[in-house]
């Protein structure tokens, strides 16, 4: 199986939008500041500037042949193909894990929540929608003029106008990487129907930490100044 990296669209263009206005306005500072008030600018907006990074930069969803690599803001999670029980979305996307505990015959869980896919609850709604009315039985294609039908376009079969889905889902479309995800689990589970599920690994991004840390220190000191 190929490797797979998801992320927000929205939150990439954040970031860039963010860049630009930051770089701006600092050049503006370094050419015009000249008081107290240009200082505290300054160190707020490299104060912004580093939690926007671990933000919206560092967000993302990685799935490759050995499970899922979920990177949030400031926490990194490895969970095994074989430790995912489902998959599925709520504000996020939400990785459910189960795992066999060493003592006790207690069974572990745990759910993990991927910043990088979100899912409001409108386009849920919308969703769950869309799938009721594919869902209803048809008569057939309408005719429209020239005897196009109407659903599929001009000489198209109604349903195929989307063209064919590609490997990798749309990183907006919450549901189909859910079913994309929940896939690939069960190949991998059948593919190594002995592979033991284990508890997922978790650590802290100390780096992001240090750096928002650093970036929100300098600002207090700035203003006790």
């Amino acid at each position: 199986m190929s490797k797979q990296v998801f992320r927000s669209p929205l939150t990439v263009i954040v970031w860039w939008v963010w860049v630009l206005f930051a770089v701006g306005n600092l050049i503006d500072l370094a050419v015009q500041g000249r008081d107290h008030a240009s200082l505290v600018a300054v160190f707020v907006i490299l104060a912004v500037t580093g939690v926007m990074w671990v933000g919206a930069q560092r967000p993302r969803l990685i799935a490759d042949d050995s499970g899922l690599t979920i990177i949030n803001p400031l926490r990194e999670h490895q969970v095994s193909w074989a430790t995912v029980s489902a998959i599925d979305t709520t504000d996020l996307l939400r990785v459910r894990c189960e795992w066999p505990e060493e003592s006790g015959g207690q069974v572990g869980k745990k759910a993990i929540y991927a910043w990088a896919v979100g899912s409001s609850r409108r386009r849920q709604a919308v969703e769950r929608m869309r799938a009721e009315r594919r869902a209803r039985p048809r008569r057939g294609p309408s005719i429209g003029v020239f005897g196009a039908p109407r659903d599929g376009g001009f000489g198209t079969p109604a349903g195929a106008a989307g063209g064919r889905a590609s490997a990798t889902p749309d990183p907006g479309d919450a549901e189909k990487i859910v079913a994309a995800l929940t896939a690939r689990a069960d190949e991998a589970r059948v593919a190594a129907p002995e592979s033991p599920a284990a508890p997922p690994v978790s650590s802290w991004y100390w780096p992001g930490l240090a750096l928002v840390g650093v970036c929100l220190l300098a600002l207090v000191a700035v203003l006790a100044i």
